[in-house]
């Protein structure tokens, strides 16, 4: 880790004080180093459909499943996407992309820092096999305590679903959570499970 991830290290070591019980990050972008990935995948496929992606809205949607970020594509670009365009972007992402993940570091460290002392949680957009997969690329699969991935809770983000069952599963009241992401869907979804959060791509 170079003298800049320290130093956020300690940010985020200081903005972490208290008597929290769980630590729930999301995955994509805040533990791993992937979102241009993402965007190169998403870009693609929308090409094969005769979509030019503006790539900025993976920004606007970050947090979102996949089929809810097609769905935005086609509705945007006005083209009737096929029920598939999810599961080919993550087969790009996969068979492309995903082996060279590399981790933010100092948010991997922080994790690493409080794996035995504070319940981790892992809540993400993706799909189970992909953010199962991008965890064991980064090493962290053993150090996960609970994972919520897109499809198991009623609602994704925003919604505060997917944080309360991180919650639930963990045996931790939602008030002792503090969320960890990069985008502000996830930040809505953490104020509405009634969660403190930190966005880690402002530190």
């Amino acid at each position: 880790m170079n003298p800049t991830g320290f130093e956020r290290l300690n940010i985020l070591e200081e903005m972490t004080k208290g008597d929290y019980e769980a630590f729930l990050y999301d995955c994509d972008g805040t533990l791993a180093a992937n979102m241009m990935a993402h965007k190169l995948a998403y870009k693609e496929v929308a090409s094969n459909y005769g979509i030019d992606l503006d790539i900025n809205i993976i920004d606007e949607t970050a947090g979102w499943p996949t089929v809810l970020v097609a769905k935005e594509i086609g509705k945007r670009y006005q083209v009737n996407l096929p029920d598939t365009f999810a599961a080919e972007k993550s087969s790009i992402f996969v068979n492309k992309y995903i082996e060279n993940t590399e981790p933010v570091d100092f948010v991997v460290a922080h994790l690493k820092k409080h794996v035995g002392r504070i319940k981790i949680g892992v809540v993400s957009g993706g799909s189970r096999s992909t953010v199962s997969k991008t965890l064991s690329v980064l090493g962290l699969t053993d150090l996960i305590d609970v994972l919520v991935c897109a499809g198991e809770t009623p609602h994704g983000k925003p919604a505060p679903d997917p944080f309360l069952k991180a919650a639930y599963d963990l045996s931790v009241d939602p008030l002792k959570c503090i969320v960890f992401e990069d985008g502000e869907p996830g930040t809505k979804a953490a104020e509405a499970a009634g969660m403190k959060w930190i966005r880690v791509d402002k530190i």
